[in-house]
């Protein structure tokens, strides 16, 4: 069975992005999940390769898994690529066909999450990921690059399965 691929979006996809703080996530004063992610991770890390790929502002790939050790949640991912270090970022194409050849990912076998519809969604389907798009706007529905779209991310894992990988 070949290896199935979860490449996340970091800041309000998973944690919190407060944007009132100054500096890395990893040093703000107090950090969270976003509703329903620690469950989804939870569930899914172990049947499928997860990992995080950031417009990471401030943080590089260090910064972003220290943020997550804050809340326990660095063992859900397998690698972090961080705009910072791979210098192009969502939704320049380059960003997304890094990610896909530093894994080796085969067509099919790769899906974007994330809650930016133009950097997150677009891009990834351009690079020819399956899309599933994170939008709390329950009438957002004229989305034609997501190929999903969830409104929390307690919903994720049910629908990854229920993709099962037939993209």
């Amino acid at each position: 069975m070949e290896q199935k691929y979860l490449i996340f979006d970091w800041g309000d996809t998973l944690m919190v992005d407060y944007k009132d703080q100054p500096g890395p996530m990893a040093d703000w004063p107090h950090v969270d999940w976003i509703d329903g992610a620690q469950k989804a991770m939870e569930e899914l890390y172990k049947d499928y390769y997860c990992v995080i790929g950031s417009n990471s502002g401030f943080s590089d790939s260090m910064l972003i898994k220290k943020a997550f050790e804050r809340i326990n949640g660095d063992h859900y991912f397998r690698k972090i690529f961080a705009s910072k270090e791979i210098g192009y970022e969502k939704p320049d194409l380059r960003f997304f066909q890094f990610i896909i050849k530093e894994l080796g990912i085969k067509p099919g076998n790769g899906i974007m999450i994330g809650n930016d519809y133009i950097k997150d969604i677009c891009g990834g389907k351009d690079a020819g990921l399956f899309t599933i798009f994170l939008s709390t706007n329950k009438s957002a529905t004229d989305f034609p690059k997501a190929d999903r779209i969830i409104g929390s991310m307690a919903e994720l894992p049910g629908v990854v399965r229920d993709i099962g990988y037939r993209v």
